[in-house]
């Protein structure tokens, strides 16, 4: 797996975390326990460091970047849906990221919170606890849903690393 120190940076990853082969890992970044990176994702810690809390899964071709004013923080037992960006941002525990949403530098995604799929969270946007953001720029929504779908979601992606860390094998 790539995996790179830049520099002096080297990553801090748990031995319980799981980071596929096709996955990038470079410079400043902390991979909590139990957490979980996914094929074509791109955690960059060049300017600044990258936190991913235990139980968390940043799945297929995210990126993950900080920036020079904002680390990026996410917490534990989150969900980084497919494709989505994180820039210099903060993913408080228990918050869902939606497939290809976009969330800027200094935005605060609160506990428990979901960021709809494809939505874009400006710059220093505040996404409350438990609420919802949804759109294009994100705009909190009333809507309800059932946060023991996020509790699931991110639970299932700990069960298939563990699947996969075990069975995982390249055949060509």
């Amino acid at each position: 797996m790539p995996i790179y120190a830049l520099g002096a940076f080297v990553p801090s990853i748990d031995p319980s975390a799981y980071v596929h082969p096709d996955a990038v890992v470079i410079g400043r970044v902390s991979l909590g326990k139990d957490a979980s990176v996914w094929p074509g994702a791109v955690l960059r810690g060049d300017s600044n460091d990258i936190v991913v809390g235990e139980g968390t899964n940043i799945q297929d071709g995210s990126v993950v970047h900080a920036n020079d004013l904002h680390p990026t923080t996410v917490g534990a037992h989150c969900v980084v849906g497919h494709l989505a960006h994180l820039e210099g941002c903060v993913v408080e525990d228990g918050a869902l990221i939606g497939s290809q949403a976009v969330v800027l530098s200094g935005a605060v995604i609160g506990s428990g919170a979901l960021v709809g799929a494809a939505a874009l969270v400006p710059p220093r946007f505040v996404v409350p606890p438990r609420t919802m953001a949804l759109g294009v720029p994100a705009k909190i929504r009333d809507e309800a849903y059932d946060p023991d779908l996020l509790r699931l979601n991110a639970t299932r992606y700990v069960e298939t690393a563990r699947l996969y860390r075990d069975s995982l094998r390249r055949i060509g």
